[in-house]
């Protein structure tokens, strides 16, 4: 079994629209722009990360924005739901400024103990707010909410698969423990874990097959301390039989991909070395950053991104 996992590192969705995509996240959301780059295998199309004030891992929501891109068709072999941690007694809060700010699809439950406020992100993303208690994380202090209300972070996703046997075996290889289960639902959980501890399975057999487009989750990455401890995971992967890339340097992180039995791109992440590798901590996400190999093109690829109106 892999010990080495710590929960989630971040979660990449598609969008169709930068500007549209970082009001949400920083205006609406109360989260930090933490880099502002571009997608390492299609530099026309920008990569933005948004979490708290450094991007820990456990906390940052990325998006490829491709301009006009068409709305994904949700179903099974997917993230069918990005979840947020909120302290106690905050949906009230939220329920009301995302109504006024004109979300959609606002709708408010309970599972496995928790309340919870559902929404739509712009591009009909599935997202929650999760009211978790001792939540010791700090929330980006400047994001325009209190910190009574504030965003800690992720608490966790949710996975809609057509069946969920593999998966499930999957997570407990990981070293996600089986905690509870609701009608189809299967909550998995990392024993101390970075606060982004959580993996539902909704089992869903007779829904169809997901079609990616904006809104659609593109990955989840899980976190690792480092190089050597990614690498450990990487063989335990291919010991038991998954196809793992090579590892890509990914500017602030390491990445390694494999795709699940469900369908799903998992990703492993190293910890290091943090989106402060190229920007003060003060001012994370202002200035366009590229990778090394982009630099020489810095001019051509400005030129062709739309300007994001801060």
């Amino acid at each position: 079994m892999i010990t080495q996992i710590q929960g989630l590192h971040h979660i990449t969705v598609l969008a169709a629209d930068a500007n549209r995509n970082n009001r949400f996240f920083t205006d609406a959301l109360g989260l930090r722009r933490v880099k502002k780059t571009v997608n390492f295998d299609e530099p026309s199309v920008y990569h933005l990360y948004y979490g708290d004030e450094v991007g820990t891992p456990g906390t940052v929501m990325t998006y490829f924005p491709f301009p006009q891109a068409a709305r994904g068709t949700p179903g099974t072999g997917e993230v069918g739901e990005t979840q947020f941690a909120v302290a106690p007694g905050a949906l009230a809060f939220w329920t009301d400024r995302l109504a006024e700010l004109g979300a959609t699809d606002l709708a408010t439950d309970a599972t496995f103990g928790q309340r919870r406020l559902r929404f739509a992100g712009p591009d009909g993303d599935e997202l929650a707010l999760v009211e978790r208690p001792e939540d010791a994380r700090r929330a980006w202090p400047e994001g325009g909410v209190s910190a009574e209300s504030a965003i800690h972070g992720f608490a966790g996703a949710r996975l809609r698969l057509q069946d969920g046997g593999a998966t499930s075996e999957l997570l407990e290889f990981m070293g996600y423990e089986r905690a509870e289960q609701e009608d189809n639902v299967t909550r998995f959980v990392m024993p101390n874990g970075n606060g982004a501890d959580t993996i539902d399975i909704e089992v869903l057999p007779d829904t169809a097959a997901s079609r990616q487009g904006a809104g659609s989750v593109h990955h989840i990455a899980f976190a690792v301390p480092d190089r050597a401890t990614q690498a450990e995971v990487r063989q335990a992967l291919l010991d038991t039989g998954y196809q793992v890339t090579p590892v890509i340097d990914r500017d602030y992180f390491w990445a390694i991909y494999f795709r699940t039995p469900g369908g799903v791109l998992f990703e492993i992440a190293t910890n290091e070395p943090g989106f402060d590798r190229d920007e003060d901590r003060a001012h994370l996400g202002e200035a366009l950053k590229l990778p090394d190999r982009y630099e020489a093109q810095r001019e051509r690829i400005a030129s062709r991104l739309e300007p994001i109106t801060d």
